[in-house]
């Protein structure tokens, strides 16, 4: 398989990579499946190719006549092989990125690469922002990337590591003095791995397990964060260093990163406590290998002799003390090599964590032990040549302590409520809870929270819920003592309605002894207490569900031992599918301005967590994107973003994607925060007039929107008809069920297979539905009004964030390929009815959308992510005809038939990878 196309000298390199793939690819075809197998994939590929440059009735027909030949096993090998093709295309871009990358910190002349940490510097240099003003900035500002368990990576692990040992050949052929032979082992163990890639089988045979996934995700942690992380924080110094000589910089561990994977119990009855309390020790178990490995190290590189160096007498006292508690066999026998002598100590006792009492007690003891080091090494060591392992190892054990990462637990306000009402029936304070009033509820929880008396019964035989909700707690509790408070920090109440939703939460902490209120009156509470604002009304109501909180003494007792902060999350899924993306979007930054504002009179600070999915209907795209496009004003508040599914693979299975992906973020990140230290700066990002236009905007889009999912009896139909959404659920992808209860109603449905269904038949109606006629509403009011569009593009980054993620989804969305799902809706004058409004609504998003931005076509300041959708369709189109045809036949069969659902997992996972996208 190979493809020719013009393009600019600097893609010259990815288009050769392609080239060469494709051409390996072809080669296995002809040997698995011979001359037949790869003249069929060439002819479909072709035709493809033609009816996208001319698209005409007759081309179409020799193509779906051409697909609907198509029989097993055939069939199932053109599948794969349209859908391997993009998982090698997606190898050969993220290579191209670590190209373009290395080339600028080769080629300096060729200027600063843009989102880099030193362009952030130069950018605060350059604007006169004082090292102190820079300082402040640092020591406030806090980004936490949350790895989520959600089901959208359809990739399996096994072919990952096939695509990182792909990827990591492709960079060793870019090295310009390979010897032609060692070019030719290179070229050889290349054509193994693409071999070996077709040869693997990339569906699951089972779901994962709740602990396959917490594996899953610790494989990133392993393979590259444990090393990157560190790095940005050492980069971001020495940029700092060289643009600022003189001033010494303390960088804080402001990145981090956090887990929802084994804690996350929303509607996913497999995330138990034992599994809880499973995934917290393998946390551990890997932190401590990790540190083990790097100590080893050290242990080779500080070979000091104390003949030759002069140590410190702590370090002299310290050895000698504690050597006496480790076995003999286990000390380092050359005396004079005291550092020797230390590590030896360290290691043995790092592995004695949680087994005995020589074991660390905490991750503090392990840095008393390596700050005596490091004091010890600068008595003799050059000034400025500190050995860099040992201080990353140091930063290291700072960012992840004896935990790695902070585990979120998370659950649906119901449950606390149900179980609330229980334990107060049973203990005849009320009969009913869950039917008070909010204010009722209040005042009795306010009541139980000033009561130091328990209300809960050792022995009392409570429903198996409530007993599970319990232990949930007293595992926390058990936690802390066990892992350390980093372990869990942060409780969330999805579907957060009302403040007695986080009361509830509170009332079941003091149970478990969380939260404690002293005779005294003192309070001591270990679990910070966060709303999960999900619908379009709840981001409405926030400002004022927050509010209520922070005038209740209770709650602000409880705030003032968490620091006075409140972490508040943002869920962009359920508002999007609420209400139109546009709707949702403005809402939830219209939500940030209005808890901010408030939050600052009660002098509370802020950590907005903003639950955004890998896709554009799930507020997905670059990382540095998503943080410009918040209110200014939220950036010195802490920033917490979920990173799911197949973004973890995309950004994070390759180290240097990695290292780019949170660079840019990070960048962002210092430079916006500092930008809008200043008071008086703050106000000049944006205009009232816009913010007006952006209200009006919202109120039109989000009556479009909900006239058709809403008020259009027959959309449902139409949705489970004309979308494989039945199919989607037979992808083993992960542990939790796709609906929170076993309904066939909307509201209970997911996001992520809403927009994963959508998605695969290239319609992407949650990333761009409605958006069209708010803006052309807007625009049409008045001749001044598309001008006042144009400048809130040119200057406000929401907005613009807004509009581009809005010309991302057209993109990615194709009209001429989803015109093809309509024939799977069995009411054809149904099918054809709601499709035609969505081509409407498409060509009316489409023209304003080129109007604001003043583009002849769709991305084009983005003219890599425009070539590469082109390149990419003519091959996702045949898998899009084939899934059509494939649904038609599966949904038409009375039984199961195995063969055949295969061949329709194996069209999804193709159109994912072809997409880069999946829920």
């Amino acid at each position: 398989m190979t493809t020719t196309r013009q393009s600019n000298d600097s893609t010259i390199p990815l288009r050769r990579d392609v080239s060469e793939l494709g051409n390996m690819l072809g080669d296995i075809l002809i040997h698995h499946g011979g001359q037949e197998l790869f003249d069929k994939v060439e002819t479909i590929r072709q035709m493809s190719k033609e009816l996208r440059s001319n698209p005409d009735e007759a081309t179409y027909q020799k193509l779906k006549q051409e697909i609907e030949n198509l029989h097993p096993p055939m069939r199932s090998q053109v599948i794969r092989a349209f859908s391997i093709y993009f998982h090698l295309v997606n190898i050969a871009e993220q290579n191209h990125r670590v190209r373009r990358r290395r080339e600028y910190r080769l080629h300096e002349d060729h200027g600063i690469q843009p989102f880099s940490l030193e362009s952030a510097v130069e950018s605060l240099r350059k604007n006169d922002i004082s090292s102190s003003v820079i300082q402040d900035v640092l020591d406030q500002l806090s980004l936490e990337l949350i790895i989520t368990a959600h089901p959208t990576e359809a990739t399996k692990r096994t072919v990952l590591e096939i695509q990182k040992r792909i990827a990591t050949i492709l960079q060793q052929l870019d090295n310009p003095q390979l010897t032609s032979h060692e070019r030719e082992q290179l070229q050889d163990s290349l054509m193994n791995e693409v071999t070996v890639l077709w040869q693997t089988d990339e569906l699951r045979e089972r779901k994962p397990t709740v602990m396959d996934e917490v594996r899953n995700g610790l494989y990133y942690f392993d393979e590259t964060l444990f090393d990157v992380l560190p790095d940005i924080h050492q980069e971001l110094e020495d940029r700092l260093e060289e643009s600022y000589p003189g001033e010494e910089w303390q960088i804080p561990n402001f990145l981090r990163f956090g887990s929802w994977i084994g804690g996350d119990r929303d509607g996913n009855p497999n995330v138990t406590p034992d599994i809880t309390w499973s995934t917290l020790k393998k946390h551990r178990e890997l932190v401590l290998d990790k540190y083990e490995e790097v100590l080893v190290e050290l242990m080779k590189r500080f070979s000091h002799s104390t003949k030759i160096v002069t140590v410190t007498d702590e370090l002299l006292t310290s050895v000698e003390k504690e050597e006496a508690l480790i076995g003999a066999n286990k000390k380092w026998r050359v005396e004079k090599e005291i550092y020797r002598r230390k590590f030896a100590i360290i290691l043995e006792r790092l592995r004695n964590v949680g087994k005995s009492e020589l074991g660390y007690d905490s991750a503090d003891q392990l840095l008393d032990d390596l700050y005596m080091i490091q004091r010890s090494v600068k008595s003799h060591q050059p000034n400025q040549r500190e050995l860099k392992m040992l201080r990353k190892l140091v930063r290291q054990v700072q960012l992840f302590g004896f935990h790695l990462a902070t585990l979120d637990i998370r659950n649906h306000s119901g449950e606390h409520e149900a179980a609330i009402t229980e334990i107060l029936q049973k203990v005849n304070i009320c009969e009913d809870y869950a039917s008070l009033s909010e204010q009722e509820k209040i005042k009795m929880l306010e009541g139980i929270l000033e009561d130091p008396r328990p209300i809960t019964l050792l022995d009392e035989d409570y429903s198996e819920e409530t007993q599970q909700m319990l232990r949930v707690f007293n595992l926390i509790r058990e936690a802390h003592r066990e892992f350390g408070d980093r372990a869990i920090e942060v409780y969330l109440v999805s579907m957060t309605e009302a403040a007695s939703d986080l009361l509830e939460v509170l009332v079941l902490a003091k149970e478990a002894g969380i939260y404690r209120l002293h005779p005294d009156g003192r309070v001591e509470s270990n679990l910070n207490v966060a709303p999960l604002l999900e619908t379009v009304d709840d981001l409405i109501a926030g400002p004022e569900i927050l509010k209520t909180l922070f005038e209740m003494d209770a709650y602000r007792k409880h705030l003032g031992e968490r620091n006075n902060h409140q972490e508040v999350m943002l869920g962009y899924s359920d508002g999007s599918k609420d209400g139109g993306t546009l709707t949702a979007n403005w809402k939830l930054y219209n939500a940030q301005q209005e808890i901010h504002d408030m939050a600052k009179e009660y002098n509370i600070g802020l950590k907005f967590f903003h639950g955004r999915g890998g896709s554009l209907g799930r507020g997905g795209g670059p990382l540095n994107r998503s943080i410009l496009s918040q209110p200014a004003e939220t950036l010195g508040d802490g920033v917490k973003i979920t990173e799911q599914g197949e973004v973890l693979s995309s950004r994070y299975l390759i180290r240097d994607i990695a290292y780019r992906s949170l660079e840019q973020a990070a960048s962002t990140l210092v430079e916006g925060a500092a930008h809008v230290s200043k008071e008086s700066e703050q106000g000049h990002h944006r205009e009232a007039t816009w913010e007006k236009a952006m209200e009006e905007i919202s109120e039109v889009s989000l009556k479009k929107y909900q006239s058709l999912v809403f008020g259009d009896k027959d959309f449902l139909t139409y949705f489970n008809e004309a979308t494989p959404l039945k199919e989607i659920s037979e992808l083993n992808i992960g542990s939790r069920p796709m609906k929170r209860k076993d309904s066939s109603k909307f509201e209970n449905l997911r996001a992520i297979p809403w927009v994963f269904s959508w998605t695969q038949n290239r319609q992407l109606l949650p990333a761009w539905y409605a958006a069209g006629s708010g803006l052309t509403s807007y625009a049409e009011q008045s001749s001044n009004h598309l001008e006042t569009l144009q400048q809130m593009y040119e200057h406000w980054p929401f907005f613009r964030s807004t509009i581009d993620n809005l010309q991302m989804a057209l993109m990615k969305a194709d009209l001429q390929t989803a015109n093809h799902y309509k024939s799977l809706v069995k009411d054809k004058d149904l099918g054809e009815r709601i499709y035609s409004d969505i081509v409407d609504e498409y060509n009316r998003t489409k023209d304003i959308l080129l109007k604001i931005s003043g583009d002849q076509e769709l991305l084009d300041k983005q003219v890599t992510i425009q070539d590469s959708v082109r390149l990419r369709n003519p091959y996702v189109d045949p898998l899009n005809f084939l899934q059509v045809e494939l649904i038609k036949e599966l949904r038409e069969t009375e039984s199961r038939e195995e063969s055949l659902l295969t061949e329709v997992l194996l069209t999804i996972s193709g159109v994912a990878a072809g997409l880069r996208n999946t829920g």
